[in-house]
């Protein structure tokens, strides 16, 4: 049996590296996302060339992505936690912060392809009041409301999975605060300056890559073989 044993260790050491990974690059996509975005008057013409810019399309998309390598990343935390006493709640972040993407994910595409397509226009046209179109497409009532749900989805998947890692007794017990902190903030940042809103990517970074460092050397403990497997 002892063959067995290496490949089940093989499994779970990969899988834990593999949502490390994840968890760093939606780190790195998080800290981008603010400090690529080109910001302007979005009334006026630099806002038209902003909609229309590439970096405007680049900076959304990395967001989008960081969302979904969030949610694989949480998959290797649950994993990671099965066991421990930190199990049932490391289940309820991956489920709430997988609802609270599905619903951030729709706003995140108006706000990066129609946003530009008015900006594109705009420019083509040299008429900005063809911005005027953006509010609708942002605040309608129902694009709101699924955009705030969402995000208090991710913040409150973002808590559950900082209070299972403090209770799990296998991880710091500080390692899922910054993180919980960054998505907690996502939606206040939104009203906050440039510097603020970049500065808030970078916690966001921050929270992420500390849970990817965690596992990642969770993932290189030598564990004893288990007793199931034991010939």
């Amino acid at each position: 049996m002892d063959g067995q044993w290496w490949i089940v260790n093989f499994d779970i050491g990969t899988g834990r590296r593999a949502a490390a990974t994840a968890l760093a690059a939606a780190g790195l996509l998080f800290a981008l996302y603010p400090a690529v975005r080109p910001y302007s008057d979005e009334t006026a013409a630099s806002g038209a060339a902003a909609f229309a810019s590439g970096a405007w399309v680049a900076s959304h998309l990395f967001a989008m992505a960081g969302f979904i390598l969030l949610v694989l990343g949480l998959l290797g935390l649950r994993a990671a936690l099965s066991g421990t006493p930190g199990n049932v709640t490391a289940d309820a972040a991956l489920v709430v912060t997988w609802l609270g993407v599905g619903l951030t994910l729709p706003y995140y595409g108006a706000e990066t392809f129609a946003l530009n397509a008015l900006g594109v226009r705009a420019v083509e046209a040299g008429d900005p009041a063809v911005l005027g179109l953006a509010d609708p497409i942002r605040f309608g009532a129902a694009q709101a409301t699924m955009f705030a749900a969402g995000l208090a989805g991710l913040a409150a998947g973002a808590v559950l999975a900082a209070v299972a890692i403090r209770r799990s007794g296998v991880l710091p017990r500080w390692s899922g605060v910054p993180l919980a902190a960054g998505m907690v903030l996502f939606l206040p940042q939104f009203f906050g300056s440039p510097a603020l809103r970049i500065a808030h990517g970078v916690l966001v970074a921050v929270g992420c890559i500390a849970v990817a460092v965690v596992l990642w050397r969770r993932s290189t403990v030598v564990t004893s073989e288990p007793q199931s497997l034991r010939a």
